[in-house]
């Protein structure tokens, strides 16, 4: 494949690079782009466009998680929902539409969360990013299907992984994390299966157990359970007794 490699931090262009040359891609292409901003995401199209022909595969997986609260006290909101979640909308946005005119197979593969599914408490502006980019991706992927297009689009939910975003200062890999290398094989199999929700398992939380806990979020609303019932003292219990056995 030729790759082409975005991020802000320049400093880890060089290494990335290597590294996908020794595993065989043909031609590695590295730009700094700042996702959250559309024009600069235009550029970026036509220029790959115009340096390789065309878009086959496109994985939005940019995201920041700097801590959020409420009230927005921290005042981070607005750039976790620009990166998360505008950032996902705009390489879609931007992209999709010229690899549906190739008339080419296609994939286009967006990184959620399970904190977008299940919204824990602690950092409530990082689950409405990654919950808009869950219903985002299912609408792109209905339409992608109504159309009979070429291309299809993928929701990728990581578990527990051990990258920058999760390191926190830590230099060793918590026993229940998996590697980011772990968690691309299982979305390669995922992807080969014809999965649209790639739910990753890590060393901590098998799929039965990921499976309760979604259920009983939805189940808040089925039942008219206080929200985030999981969360709630007087309700704590009943999951408890409901996850047995997962």
């Amino acid at each position: 494949m030729k790759v082409v490699l975005v991020d802000l931090r320049e400093e880890l262009f060089e290494s990335a690079d290597a590294s996908l040359r020794t595993v065989g891609a043909s031609d590695v292409a590295t730009c700094k782009v700042d996702v959250s901003d559309a024009s600069a995401v235009t550029r970026l199209e036509s220029e790959i466009v115009e340096k390789f022909g065309g878009i086959d595969v496109l994985m939005c997986n940019a995201g920041i998680q700097p801590g959020s609260d409420i009230f927005d006290q921290a005042g981070t909101w607005d750039r976790v929902l620009s990166v998360n979640l505008g950032g996902v909308t705009s390489f879609c946005q931007i992209f999709v539409p010229g690899m549906l005119s190739r008339g080419q197979p296609g994939l286009v593969i967006n990184t959620g969360s399970k904190q977008g599914i299940t919204t824990p408490p602690g950092d409530p502006a990082y689950n409405v990013s990654k919950a808009g980019v869950k219903v985002f991706t299912e609408a792109l992927q209905h339409h992608l299907r109504e159309v009979r297009a070429k291309v299809s689009a993928h929701l990728l939910v990581p578990g527990h992984v051990f990258t920058d975003l999760t390191r926190r200062g830590r230099r060793e890999k918590p026993a229940g994390a998996w590697t980011p290398e772990q968690t691309a094989d299982f979305m390669m199999e995922s992807l080969a299966k014809g999965d649209f929700y790639i739910i990753c398992p890590d060393n901590d939380v098998s799929r039965p157990l990921d499976e309760k806990r979604m259920a009983w979020a939805m189940g808040d609303i089925i039942e008219n359970r206080p929200p985030l019932s999981r969360w709630h003292k007087g309700w704590a219990a009943s999951f408890e007794t409901f996850s047995k056995g997962a």
